[in-house]
């Protein structure tokens, strides 16, 4: 099964939609992971048609409508991969011994908001994965999004996809 990861879209305000190369590779995916900051619901109905599963759950620039919609944590499995979703994880020291005690019932867990793509395994063999942005890379070189595949009860094949950068719209 092939995944693709993203989170902290943000749309409209940092993008006016995603980028074609994410769409495409979502209408290609088996699953959409997507770990909340979406801003608008607009792009979570969108994602829903174009997407033949969608795992999803809300972060802190989300209002009401997305988390009447979405959990705080979205679980799934996925091939006998235990998967789970969460926004928001803490500051980066200790993030794997927090996830270890918080998650012991999940293989992986993907998470947003610092919008720094993240890969390591925590010492009970979680893994933690953060694709980053696919709209605001903030102090980041590019935009990025991950894509995964799940087979035989393992995720493999992480790959960290740079988007090319945007061009500034010109007055009319």
């Amino acid at each position: 099964m092939d995944l693709v990861i993203m989170a902290d879209t943000h749309l409209p305000k940092r993008a006016k939609d995603l980028p074609a190369e994410l769409w495409a590779a979502v209408e290609a995916a088996d699953v959409v992971v997507h770990a909340g900051d979406w801003v608008d619901e607009e792009t979570l109905d969108r994602l829903e048609e174009r997407s033949r599963e969608l795992v999803a759950c809300w972060g802190n620039n989300d209002g009401p409508g997305l988390r009447a919609r979405l959990p705080e944590v979205a679980r799934a499995e996925v091939e006998g991969v235990r998967l789970g979703v969460v926004h928001e994880t803490g500051g980066k020291q200790g993030r794997e011994q927090r996830a270890d005690a918080a998650y012991p019932d999940l293989d992986v867990l993907v998470f947003g908001h610092s919008h720094i793509p993240w890969d390591t395994t925590t010492p009970r063999g979680l893994r933690l994965l953060n694709p980053g942005s696919p709209t605001d890379r903030r102090q980041q070189p590019h935009c990025t999004y991950l894509t995964a595949r799940v087979a035989d009860g393992v995720i493999g094949d992480v790959v960290l996809h740079r988007l090319p950068p945007r061009t500034p719209r010109r007055p009319a």
